[in-house]
């Protein structure tokens, strides 16, 4: 039992930076409590391990009497035997070791010693970690479980959440991957860091590590919604006017932005300009659709924002995503309303309307007859009059009491 002890030590020390003696101290505890009522029914007991051997011996601490002793008293010519100047009265640390007492306490207290073990193990995880939640681990896929992933950091394991995991990614054991460290919980009974892909505040990072002005603190990111695998808005400003905020995030040619895209499986990323106008915020965040107007709702907390009907199905995106992030990120409900289109000056139908109220004003008739005088071709007062009284009260749907009103009209 000694040596194999010894050897689950030196391995969990190296291979888990846990310190020999919190080992020691943990694996004392738990076999005192597994096996007590194997060692000595002394109440107040104590189990020693020897670091240097791995022997595993007890200690009760016994009151010196004179004769008929308790479970937590010794006779006095008992006690001594090993100490000659014992006392009445005196309290000694007698060693009540039983017989193959390796065997018991492996037998009686390995549960328990796990326990320990893992508790030991996870208080040196939260202090290691603790400073490190809200960062970016690398780490090696190890296996799943039930849906979540377990991945190895080399000081701890880590477990990533069916639901924070990223719709589409497929990861396979050994393989490297990224995640954000959400929080370190050592009260579970699984791994204790607590990690995500799916996260907003992962694309955050990524934009962090990638785009050096973020990091100095240059173009301040105002905002983020995303829905993880297809779509992400990022809102950002600049501290110094100089700077181009949109552009610094893109990179030359687009390189910042595409490494970041490629570590999120191409998810599409859009980053759109800050503003402190709710108005142009929302034009903004609406990109690439383009927006006639914005009403503001102060009441509502609602923007109804108009465009054209080009523009609609850009507007909302492919199942209303669009539209949908634009509000996560802006914080405001939006309405998509689309607005009618301005007839240009000049165009045929203006050109109509105007042509039937002049032939209204000559023929003394209503615009009404003179539309449909006009939808058959008799677009002026001499082309009404060439074609004649018959010919047009054959006309179908004509006013007859209109028309014979025009010709009177005319020959007076």
């Amino acid at each position: 039992m000694g040596n194999e002890l010894l050897q689950i030590l030196d391995y969990i020390e190296q291979e888990r930076g846990i310190s020999r003696d919190s080992l020691i101290r943990a694996l004392e505890n738990a076999i005192l409590i597994g096996s007590r009522k194997s060692i000595h029914p002394a109440n107040e007991l104590k189990v020693k391990i020897d670091p240097a051997t791995g022997a595993i011996r007890a200690w009760a601490m016994l009151e010196v009497v004179e004769e008929n002793p308790t479970c937590d008293q010794l006779v006095v010519a008992r006690a001594r035997e090993r100490f000659p100047d014992v006392k009445l009265g005196d309290i000694v640390e007698w060693e009540v070791t039983p017989h193959n007492f390796g065997r018991i306490a492996a037998q009686t207290a390995r549960q328990a010693m796990i326990q320990q073990l893992r508790k030991a193990e996870k208080e040196n995880v939260q202090d290691e970690f603790a400073d490190r939640v809200g960062t970016i681990l690398n780490g090696i896929v190890r296996r799943f479980d039930a849906g979540s992933i377990i991945i190895d950091f080399q000081r701890a394991e880590g477990i990533m959440p069916a639901k924070e995991k990223v719709h589409g990614e497929q990861y396979q054991p050994g393989e490297r991957i990224n995640a954000y460290l959400q929080k370190v919980d050592i009260n579970t009974a699984g791994p204790s860091l607590i990690v995500s892909r799916a996260c907003p505040e992962f694309v955050l990072k990524l934009f962090e590590r990638e785009v050096s002005e973020i990091h100095d603190g240059v173009v301040v990111i105002k905002g983020i919604a995303r829905e993880a695998g297809n779509r992400t808005k990022v809102a950002v400003m600049s501290t110094d006017p100089r700077v181009d905020p949109v552009g610094s995030c893109v990179g030359v040619r687009g390189n910042r932005v595409r490494n970041i895209t490629a570590e999120l499986g191409m998810e599409r990323i859009d980053i759109v300009p800050w503003d402190a106008d709710i108005r142009k915020y929302a034009t903004n965040a609406l990109l690439p659709a383009k927006v006639q107007s914005v009403e503001v709702n102060e009441e509502k907390h609602e923007l109804v924002v108009r465009v054209t009907e080009e523009q609609s199905k850009l507007a909302f995106g492919k199942k209303a995503q669009n539209v949908r992030l634009c509000s996560k990120l802006i914080g405001w409900n939006i309405t998509i309303q689309n607005e009618e289109p301005k007839e240009e000056k000049g165009s045929i139908r203006d050109q109509l309307r105007q042509a039937a109220a002049r032939l209204a004003a000559d023929l003394d008739i209503s615009e009404k007859t003179a539309n449909l005088l006009i939808s058959n071709g008799y677009v002026t007062v001499d082309g009404v009059k060439e074609a004649g009284r018959d010919t047009l009260l054959e006309l179908e749907g004509v006013d007859a009491e209109e028309i014979n009103h025009a010709f009177e009209h005319l020959d007076a």
